[in-house]
């Protein structure tokens, strides 16, 4: 009898946060791999905010998910059937598996879904899928190649407890920076803080942003890490130093407008410092990955490295979780586990 996989398909365009209505909950039969394929079973997957862009039609660094396709997720499985020597069964893999329970794919296009074996001596599953996965590939690449720290400066970072947040930050401290969080709420900050070990986190839900900016980053602002825009970005471009580099990963405050996207009103701060704001995706380093898994890894084995995650269980909760995301509840990297091994 054939394997039944159940999948989660764009229904519908998403206005504003995703609703049940534009999902649609399938189930479909997995047939043998034929020669050069690879079955992987999915057991854990990745949320992220970058999910809620690739809904939206339109031209962007990735093409968006197509209505009825299932929906594009990274992940972390075990090859259960393979027609393909170079991915035999019993391997642990990631890839862009999608939300679903069971993945085949040809040998064609193991390049384009990213399919890679991993290594568990090295992290845990879901540390694949956050501090050694593409969450820790962005902040690290993010903060070294387009941040380009030095030692003795000040980073600041938003969205300091999540899955990009926490790397940036203690890649920042690790390289001999000052490390200052942004982040919701008392406990997301305390752990900034005890187990992260930035220099200091602020509570944007508590109190003037700009003033605890201030009392933090006495010398300014010499990178920031932005992953939510909106007016947190605004505030910290008013305590830029002169030739900060701002740079721009994500802007999660934005992703549900069902109004255009606001832009920064202070960005003439950046002519006044000589300032840059620049862009990163991930996927431009896909070939110096190695390179950062390997330094992570060390760090972890060494305690100067945590990794945090928020792990859900069971694949019929996927639109619910996702949307934890939007509200700030999840507590460091978001994580649906759909199956053990």
């Amino acid at each position: 009898m054939p394997l039944a996989n159940r999948q989660f398909r764009l229904a519908a365009r998403p206005v504003g946060l995703p609703a049940t209505a534009d999902w649609s909950f399938t189930s479909a039969d997995v047939p043998e791999p034929a020669e050069g394929q690879v079955l992987v079973k999915v057991l854990q997957i990745s949320l992220d905010p970058a999910m809620r862009g690739w809904m939206n039609e339109g031209r962007s660094y990735i093409p968006p998910v197509g209505i009825g396709e299932v929906m594009r997720a990274g992940g972390v499985g075990k090859v259960v059937a393979s027609g393909n020597p170079k991915h035999p069964v019993g391997d642990h893999v990631s890839g862009s598996f999608g939300v679903q329970e069971y993945c085949l794919i040809d040998g064609k296009d193991l390049a384009r879904t990213g399919v890679s074996k991993i290594d568990l001596h090295l992290g845990s599953l879901p540390q694949w899928l956050n501090v050694l996965g593409m969450p820790g590939m962005t902040g690290y690449f993010g903060l070294l190649e387009v941040g380009q720290p030095k030692a003795g400066e000040t980073v600041v970072v938003s969205g300091a407890a999540g899955a990009v947040g926490q790397t940036v930050g203690q890649v920042a401290r690790i390289r001999g920076c000052r490390a200052v969080g942004i982040a919701g709420g008392k406990a997301k900050c305390d752990f900034v803080v005890n187990e992260l070990l930035f220099d200091a986190c602020i509570d944007y839900k508590s109190g003037n942003l700009k003033d605890a900016l201030k009392e933090h980053c006495p010398k300014g602002v010499d990178v920031y890490f932005d992953n939510v825009g909106g007016e947190i970005l605004d505030t910290v471009l008013t305590r830029i130093n002169r030739h900060a580099r701002i740079v721009v990963c994500g802007a999660i405050s934005q992703y549900n407008n069902t109004t255009p996207v606001k832009g920064p009103a202070n960005y003439l701060s950046l002519l006044v410092n000589r300032a840059r704001m620049e862009g990163m995706v991930v996927f431009d380093y896909a070939e110096r990955y190695a390179q950062a898994v390997n330094e992570i890894a060390q760090w972890m084995r060494e305690g100067k490295f945590v990794s945090r995650e928020d792990v859900v269980e069971g694949i019929e909760n996927f639109p619910a979780t996702l949307n934890k995301l939007f509200s700030g509840e999840n507590f460091g990297k978001l994580v649906l586990k759909l199956a053990n091994e």
